[in-house]
């Protein structure tokens, strides 16, 4: 069983910066792939970030590609996502979640993940 946690949210300009942390339990963080996905108010969760166990690949959702970075500590068994140029269209609770699976496929659905997080608000004023 893993719990996650995410902190970091908040108001900023746009413009500005935040960097989120989702802080893992358990002694297994180190097998999860991990992905960040958030969910704008009124809309559907949509996927943000993707990144492997060992921190060796990532992959990003087209609107967030150059200006979000996704990283992971798996001494620390936490896993950030720094966003830096924020739009007010980034504004939306964010979450990380968690799954066994290495593979690419599926890494952008929510269904395929297995832990989540209660999630961290995001708002970007203009």
């Amino acid at each position: 069983q893993v719990q996650l946690v995410e902190s970091g949210g908040g108001l900023v300009q746009a413009g500005g910066s935040l960097r989120l942390s989702c802080a893992a339990s358990g002694r297994t963080f180190s097998t999860y792939a991990m992905g960040w996905f958030r969910q704008p108010p009124g809309k559907e969760r949509e996927f943000v970030a993707w990144i492997r166990s060992t921190g060796g690949s990532t992959y990003y959702a087209d609107s967030v590609k150059g200006r979000f970075t996704i990283s992971r500590d798996n001494a620390k068994s936490t896993v950030y996502l720094q966003m830096n140029n924020l739009k007010p269209e980034d504004t939306a609770v964010y979450y990380c979640a968690g799954r066994r699976a290495q593979i690419e496929w599926g890494r952008t659905l929510p269904n395929t993940y297995e832990y989540w997080g209660q999630g961290t608000q995001v708002i970007v004023s203009s």
